[in-house]
């Protein structure tokens, strides 16, 4: 007798039972076994939004898309990768609580980025990189990523997409953030644009996506690199992962700046308040301040923060101002601190 596996019903495929565990036994579930797949799942709904969005700019080209560990598209690859934890709430709230934020958590975010790796898809698709008006527009793909860049926030010569003027870290990322802003609806990059030097770019693709509108795809792979699936790690092992990358990183002269707001107890008897103690207490006060002023990543501010507390307790740093006048002071030291890091060779900007 042949046993047949009895399908789901739809509140089952909807809540698997993985989204019932508590946080501690859902971190020691392997990726591969959640069972998440792009079709169906809560990014679904964007992901066909954007296919509409290319139907509109009169494209026959489709990119296709697949879960997997991050956003990226693979060279020579026609689609993209979306992280697997957008695939369903639960896990962009452990996302959340993981990394403080969520990348590609708010739709209009995750249009920004779908949009950003649609046009690395079609470049491979139709290989605009070889053709001369993309390398007399953007430059040529052979340059190499550097491992860090400084963007310069007055430049007019590239539009502004993603966040930290991510156009100009590199040719192939100055044509994706600017085939993201083209394939906006209603983003009137015409008029949003008109006196910069990135117009000109602005309407050299559009000429470009002109050229190619009907055209079949020269280079066409279907290929879905490390997709969800296949992902054997666990959840725990991802995070650990994820956030070691930020630990690895270089790290910045944290002492010489804490000292100057901060200045070490003179004696055993020093009744100072303990700067240790207000940086740990308005740990996230101040780094949701800080992202808001600076718009930098919260999980890179509190990281940061937390090698600044473990500095101020391990010299006993202490302040002689208000508790308010030494938030400010600190304010200014975490922006500066995570400018380093930024600037330097954070992670984000590595791609």
């Amino acid at each position: 007798m042949v046993s047949r596996r009895r399908p789901q019903s739809p509140s089952a495929a909807a809540n698997p039972r993985w989204t019932r565990l508590s946080e501690s036994k859902l971190l020691d579930q392997r990726i591969c076994d959640l069972d998440l797949r792009l079709e169906g799942s809560a990014v679904e709904p964007r992901f066909r939004e954007l296919l509409r969005e290319f139907e509109r700019g009169g494209l026959r080209f489709r990119p296709h898309g697949w879960l997997s560990s991050d956003w990226f598209s693979p060279d020579g690859c026609s689609g993209f990768a979306v992280p697997f934890y957008l695939a369903h709430p639960r896990l962009v709230l452990l996302e959340r609580r993981q990394m403080l934020e969520v990348e590609g958590g708010l739709r209009e975010q995750c249009m920004r980025l779908m949009r950003h790796e649609a046009a690395h898809a079609i470049d491979n698709a139709y290989r605009l990189r070889r053709k001369k008006l993309f390398r007399e527009t953007f430059g040529r793909a052979s340059e190499p990523y550097r491992s860090s860049y400084t963007p310069d926030p007055s430049s007019r010569h590239h539009v502004q997409n993603l966040s930290h003027w991510y156009a100009q870290s590199h040719p192939l990322e100055d044509f994706a953030e600017t085939f993201a802003v083209w394939c906006r609806p209603r983003s009137a990059w015409r008029q949003r644009y008109a006196g910069w030097p990135a117009l000109a770019k602005l309407e050299a693709l559009d000429r470009m996506m002109q050229d190619i509108a009907d055209a079949k795809p020269v280079q066409l792979s279907r290929a879905r690199e490390e997709p969800a699936h296949r992902l054997r790690m666990t959840l725990r092992e991802y995070y650990d992962a994820k956030r070691q990358v930020y630990l690895d990183e270089a790290d910045p002269a944290f002492d010489g700046q804490l000292v100057r707001v901060f200045p070490p107890a003179e004696d055993g008897a020093d009744s100072r308040p303990r700067a240790a103690q207000l940086l740990q207490r308005r740990r996230k006060f101040l780094a949701r301040r800080v992202a808001f002023a600076s718009g930098q990543h919260r999980y890179l501010l509190d990281h940061v923060l937390g090698e600044m507390i473990a500095r101020a307790k391990g010299r006993d740093l202490r302040y002689d101002s208000s508790e308010s006048d030494a938030l400010l002071d600190a304010g200014i030291v975490l922006t500066s601190l995570s400018r380093q890091f930024l600037y330097g060779a954070h992670p984000r900007y590595q791609r």
